[in-house]
Parts: C-alpha cells; structure tokens; sequence
C-alpha cells in the first residue's frame, strides 16, 4: 500500500524550492501593461536584493525565458511558450495562420512550418508534415538554430547588426548541415539580400538532404513577428525548382497571414 503524506503546510513549506519560486514571481511580474522590466525595478518591487535579482534574470535569459534588450531592460522570452503546447495553440497568431497554412500544404503536398526567433533559435509554433523529411522529429515547441533554417534567417534580417552580433555566438552555428554558415560575417551578405528579397532559402544548412524556402509574417505594426517556410526533399527538388514553383506560393501565404493579423 503506497505511503500517504500529510498535506499540511508544514510539509508543504519544506517541498518548497525558493530558488524556483522566486524566478517564478519574476516571470509574473510581465504583463501587458508591463511588458519590460529593468532589474532595480524587479528588485525594488520583490524585496530582493539586487545580486539575487542578476543571478535569477541571467539564469532565465540563459533558458530561454528572458531576453535582455539592448537598452538593458528584459522581456518574456519566447520559451516561455514551450511551458505548455496548449498556450501556444491558443495564440491568435497561431490560430489564425493555420488554416492559411494547411492551404499551401495541401496545394503542395509538403511540409509547411510557422516558427518565432526564440534568442538564436526558431521556435516552431505550427507544423503541418508531408513527406519523409531528414527532420522528422521536429514537432511544435521543438527548435531549431536561426543561423541554418529559412525562417531562421527571414527573422535574423529584421535585426541590425549590433543586435545580431549581441544575439548570435559562436555556439549558435554548431550542429550545421553540410552547407551551413560557420559565422556572422560568412551570414551578413545572405541577411541583406534576405532584406532585399523579401524570402530567404536554406540549401541544406540544417540537415543534408533537407531544403526550405521562407516568407516573413508581418503583425499590424508592422513587425515581423514570425516566418512561414516550406520545407522539401533535396533529392525531389532543385534549387531552381524551389524558387520557381514553392516561393511565390510561400510568399503569398506570408503575406495572407500577415493581412489577416492586421498588417497593411
């Protein structure tokens, strides 16, 4: 017969991990109203002192959770998503681009992906499979690093470069396919013409065998809030296939998501 605890508050008070519950009241303190905090005001409105305050935001950023502005402030991360699949199923965003996106896949018969920039990282918000892709075990909440992915690099190029460079490490390019960036200034050129083009292609960057071309997703101010790919077999398709037949129908169902989250 399995042992019963007593569930009262003093057990309860020593299964309580501080540490936890202190970054935990940190990620509470973001709202709507407030969507950036500085670390004296996280310290000022929490009692806690301000080395505990940098030790608890730095272990945030570096999860995921926070990401520091260049003007020192921090935000919500966009991990903060991953902690439940469902919050991300409820994202407006999310649910009005799929049905959008399930159009492309069905027209094309391939896997079509909608993902954020996530620190150096894309995080896939929706993902619609076709196909046998070498990346079959991506799933929603799983992600990918920016540097070698289509969407990836349609997000990097809405930064400036002193944003990119404070973003990106040299951590960021491991894990690489084949024909993948090795640096920041190898990317630059790739992130201008991204800029100028208005899609961006990955050549088997991420995996051998794997190909995408990306649109981005603009929201009602105008941001680009996330990107929507189209990913293929290298073996089926051709570069200058890719671009002839997926790009413009990729483009178009940026663009018709874009309209439908307000964008003019």
């Amino acid at each position: 017969m399995a042992a019963k605890f007593p569930e009262n508050q003093a057990t309860k008070r020593g299964y309580r991990i501080e540490a936890l519950a202190k970054g935990l009241r940190v990620l509470n303190m973001f709202s709507e109203q407030r969507p950036t905090l500085r670390l004296t005001d996280i310290a000022s409105e929490t009692g806690m002192l301000m080395p505990g305050v940098y030790r608890i935001a730095m272990t945030l950023a570096a999860e995921g959770y926070l990401e520091q502005m260049p003007d020192g402030q921090y935000r919500p991360g966009m991990k903060v998503l991953t902690l439940g699949f469902s919050a991300l199923r409820s994202l407006d965003m999310v649910e009005l681009a799929t049905a959008r996106m399930r159009q492309l896949a069905d027209a094309t018969g391939e896997t079509v992906n909608l993902a954020s920039l996530s620190g150096d990282r894309v995080l896939y918000l929706v993902r619609l499979r076709n196909g046998d892709l070498v990346t079959a075990n991506i799933q929603v909440g799983s992600t990918l690093p920016a540097v070698h992915t289509s969407i990836g690099k349609v997000l990097l190029a809405q930064l400036d470069e002193r944003d990119l460079r404070a973003r990106l490490t040299g951590h960021s390019f491991a894990d690489a396919g084949p024909k993948g960036a090795a640096s920041v200034d190898e990317l630059l050129p790739e992130l201008a013409k991204v800029r100028s083009d208005g899609f961006a292609l990955q050549d088997e960057e991420v995996a051998y065998g794997l190909r995408s071309v990306a649109a981005p997703v603009h929201d009602s101010e105008g941001v680009v809030v996330a990107g929507v790919n189209v990913a293929v077999n290298a073996n089926e398709w051709s570069k200058a296939r890719l671009l002839r037949e997926l790009r413009p129908q990729v483009v178009a169902c940026g663009a018709d998501i874009s309209s439908l989250l307000g964008h003019r």
